[in-house]
């Protein structure tokens, strides 16, 4: 009988915690435009700086009632990727894509790939490492650098929109 109820304790306390998480997890979304210079290198990887992103995480913190020091967990979620411009384009160009991630106080990750980039498409989406992204995103800002090979020439610079969306789990203040 005291198994059976020891059982029963640890798994309603088991269950409490992810209710608990479930309740102090949240998103932080970020955007950030890249624009794919028009070149002629074709199979080689080719690297894109794109600009600082501001996180502005600590409102979203404050408006999830917690702040920075209680973040206990932060992953990549999401990665899309859009192009806005030329208006018709399509990844078609794209063999594979690569975003690392840095600040200057922590070093480059892979933050999302994608390899064998579908043709015909203006959106995809990035698979996200899994990495542990806690002092990134924490940050004020942090850069994205982008690697990318291309199967055929560009013409013309590709402007694309990217859309990340960190799951975030913290403590109540």
């Amino acid at each position: 009988m005291q198994r059976v109820i020891i059982a029963v304790l640890v798994l309603a306390a088991s269950f409490s915690c992810e209710e608990v998480d479930k309740l102090l997890t949240f998103s932080v979304n970020n955007e950030v435009t890249i624009q794919i210079p028009a070149s002629t290198v074709i199979d080689l990887p080719v690297g894109i700086p794109t600009p600082d992103v501001t996180t502005n995480s600590d409102q979203t913190f404050q408006n999830n009632n917690t702040r920075a020091s209680l973040v206990k967990d932060v992953k990549l979620q999401e990665m899309k990727l859009t192009i806005t411009a030329p208006t018709g384009k399509t990844f078609s160009f794209l063999k594979s894509i690569y975003i690392y991630i840095s600040t200057g106080q922590n070093d480059e990750l892979l933050l999302a790939s994608l390899e064998d980039v579908p043709a015909n498409v203006n959106n995809i989406t990035l698979k996200p490492t899994g990495e542990k992204l806690d002092p990134y995103v924490k940050a004020s800002s942090y850069k994205l650098r982008t690697s990318i090979i291309t199967d055929e020439t560009l013409t013309q610079n590709v402007d694309v929109k990217a859309n990340l969306r960190f799951k975030v789990t913290a403590a109540p203040l």
